[in-house]
């Protein structure tokens, strides 16, 4: 499995055809504790960059993008629930959704970790 990054704060991991897409440790600790997420339909199908969904802290507002192409199979719907999981593992249980590889060339744009490190550290 191999974990990208997004300079709009969203890790993808990859696995067989199949990404998984939630926000970075980075981008919860700017929002501050999460009230709610809103995810996408089941189906939808996604570019680069659209709108895949929506955070709301107690601070603020912020969109979640496609960081390629595919089409969203399956939502973390536990985040509907309990927000505030997003807080406690960003980069791991609290991920938003998991679609179909659209465009697996799209993978190369993005960031590795040492990458998105170092963007971090231009901030």
């Amino acid at each position: 499995m191999t974990t990208y990054y997004s300079k709009d704060h969203e890790w993808i991991s990859v696995e067989a055809g199949v990404a998984t897409v939630g926000i970075t440790a980075y981008a919860q600790e700017q929002l501050g504790d999460v009230v709610y997420v809103e995810l996408p339909e089941v189906g939808a199908e996604m570019a680069q960059g659209d709108e895949a969904g929506v955070v709301e802290s107690v601070k603020a507002a912020s969109e979640v993008y496609a960081p390629i192409d595919g089409e969203v199979f399956e939502i973390n719907e536990a985040l509907a629930e309990e927000p505030g999981k997003v807080n406690e593992d960003p980069e791991g249980s609290a991920w938003f959704l998991k679609m179909k590889v659209g465009d697996e060339s799209q993978l190369s744009e993005l960031l590795d970790a040492a990458a998105y490190k170092a963007f971090l550290e231009t901030l």
